[in-house]
């Protein structure tokens, strides 16, 4: 006789606010073969994946051909290009992104994507307090910052998850390399500082685009913006865990007033 749903958001509107904090497991730690005996803290995501395809399209076209593109993010695309690529996302086609499409193409698409958003990734009424962490230092401001991160609406924390991975795997590739028969692999020479510089203020954003003094930022901010993104990139994987204590704690308290949606998810795991 329990409740039947797919995911946490079938629940109905008037359902715990706790329920928010129950999105904690990935589809691959929710497969049956996965392994056993390993006690790992579960991460923030939803059970429903929710990131724009052309976010997703786009970090997995450039993982797998522009890795090594030396100055991704920072040489010039053809707007034309670039803008049919977002018309024909913008239409709902099913766009497939090759080896044919230009890197610095979708590169810049997946910038415009981001400086566009009606609501900035992390959302403006946050602003204030993202930037503040700047100041801090050590575990304090990673506690901040993750406690922050819990705020964010399920789609926004996993396009930033997403992006946020994606940005990491490009700065692993900034410096050059050889391979086993030691030719030289030449680095894109994205550190995790330039990629901060480039997506910061795409992803915090004071004012919508296109608002006056919009684009207007003084130092302090530009820099803040910076520094929180690079903390954001260098520590994705554990700002964006859930701890075992946090779970449980969660759980015996809708254990009283959610009974199936905590039965549904013991099923799951």
């Amino acid at each position: 006789g329990a409740m039947s749903v797919d995911s946490i958001t079938d629940l109905s509107d008037n359902a715990s606010k706790l329920l928010e904090a129950l999105q904690l497991s990935h589809p691959h730690e929710l497969h049956p073969r996965r392994s056993r005996g390993k006690k790992k803290p579960l991460s923030l995501n939803p059970i429903s994946w929710q990131v724009p395809r052309i976010v997703d399209r786009c970090c997995t076209h450039l993982e797998t051909h522009g890795l090594q593109t030396v100055g991704i993010f920072r040489v010039g695309s053809s707007k034309k290009r670039v803008q049919q690529l977002r018309e024909e996302f913008d239409r709902g086609l099913d766009v497939f992104l090759d080896e044919h499409q230009s890197v610095h193409d979708v590169a810049a698409l997946l910038k415009e994507f981001l400086r566009d958003m009606p609501d900035s990734l992390i959302p403006r009424e946050l602003y204030g307090a993202f930037l503040s962490t700047a100041t801090m230092e050590g575990p304090a401001q990673l506690d901040t910052l993750q406690l922050l991160l819990f705020l964010l609406p399920p789609c926004h924390s996993d396009t930033l998850l997403r992006l946020l991975r994606f940005l990491a795997e490009v700065a692993r590739h900034a410096e050059s390399s050889w391979d086993p028969e030691g030719r030289k692999i030449p680095g894109n020479k994205m550190t995790v500082s330039n990629l901060a510089t480039v997506f910061g203020p795409n992803i915090l954003q004071k004012e919508k685009p296109g608002e006056k003094d919009a684009s207007a930022l003084n130092f302090e901010d530009s820099a803040a913006i910076i520094l929180v993104l690079q903390r954001l990139i260098e520590h994705h994987h554990s700002l964006f865990m859930v701890s075992p204590e946090m779970q449980c704690d969660v759980l015996r308290r809708l254990f009283q007033t959610d009974p199936d949606v905590i039965e549904y998810l013991l099923r799951r795991k």
